[in-house]
C-alpha cells in the first residue's frame, strides 16, 4: 500500500525511472509522445488511446473543463522523469499517472518491438508540505537535467516555459506569482540549484571519507 495519500489541492513530487535503469526516451519523438500524453490524459473524461483521440477533434483538451491534476513543472531525462503535480479531484494523481505510464509503455513497446514493464515499479511520490519546499522543489524539477549534467537536447523540461510569457501546459503562475518578474524566479532557481549541487558534492565527499575509514 502506498505510504503517501493524495489529497485535493495538495502538491506532490512524482518521479520514476526505467526498469533496470534503462533509457525510456530514445529519440525526440519519444519526448514528444510523453508530453502529448501528459496533456491529453489530464482529463476527468477518459479519452481512450491517443491514436483514437486523433480522429475526434471535439475531445481535445481545450473543450474539457475538469482536469485530474495541475502540472506545475516537469523534467524528462533519458532514463527517468520528474513531475510536480497538484491534485484537483479525488484520485486525480493516481488516475493521471496510471494513464500516463500505461499509455506511454504501450506506445514504447509497440515502437521498439518489446514487451513487459517499462518503468521501475510504482511511481514514487513525495508530499510537498510547505511553500518553501514547493519553491525549492520546483527549482529541482525544472533544472533536473543540470543536476545530472544532461544537455538540453537529451532532455525536456518546463524551465523555458516558466520563463516565457506564452501560455503552455504548466500551471506556472503557482510559482511565478510569488516573484515580481520571471527573471527573479530564474535567479532564485539557479541559486537553489547551486545549493543542491553543493550539498550533493558534500554528501559524496563525506561518503568517500566514511568508506575510507
Amino acid at each position: 500500500m502506498r505510504k503517501t495519500r493524495f489529497g485535493n489541492g495538495e502538491f506532490y513530487h512524482i518521479y520514476n525511472r526505467g526498469t533496470d535503469k534503462r533509457r525510456v526516451f530514445l529519440d525526440q519523438e519519444d519526448f514528444k509522445r510523453f508530453l502529448q500524453s501528459m496533456n491529453e490524459f489530464n482529463s476527468q473524461i477518459p479519452i481512450g488511446s491517443l491514436f483514437e483521440n486523433s480522429f475526434r477533434g471535439e475531445t481535445k483538451l481545450g473543450s474539457r473543463t475538469v482536469k485530474l491534476v495541475d502540472i506545475v513543472c516537469y523534467c524528462l531525462n533519458p532514463n527517468h522523469y520528474h513531475l510536480m503535480l497538484r491534485q484537483r479531484i479525488e484520485n486525480g494523481v493516481s488516475e493521471f499517472m496510471k494513464r500516463l505510464s500505461g499509455g506511454y509503455t504501450q506506445y514504447f513497446n509497440i515502437k521498439y518491438k518489446r514487451s513487459g514493464v517499462l518503468f521501475q515499479g510504482k511511481f514514487k511520490a513525495t508530499h510537498i508540505d510547505s511553500n518553501e519546499y514547493l519553491l525549492h522543489a520546483s527549482a529541482y524539477v525544472n533544472l533536473n537535467n543540470r543536476v545530472h549534467h544532461i544537455n538540453d537536447r537529451s532532455s525536456r523540461s518546463s524551465w523555458g516555459e516558466c520563463l516565457d510569457d506564452n501560455s503552455g501546459m504548466c500551471a506556472k503562475d503557482i510559482i511565478l506569482k510569488q516573484f515580481k518578474k520571471p527573471v527573479e524566479y530564474k535567479e532564485f532557481a539557479e541559486s537553489s540549484l547551486r545549493d543542491i549541487l553543493e550539498r550533493k558534492q558534500l554528501h559524496k565527499e563525506l561518503e568517500k571519507i566514511l568508506l575510507e575509514n
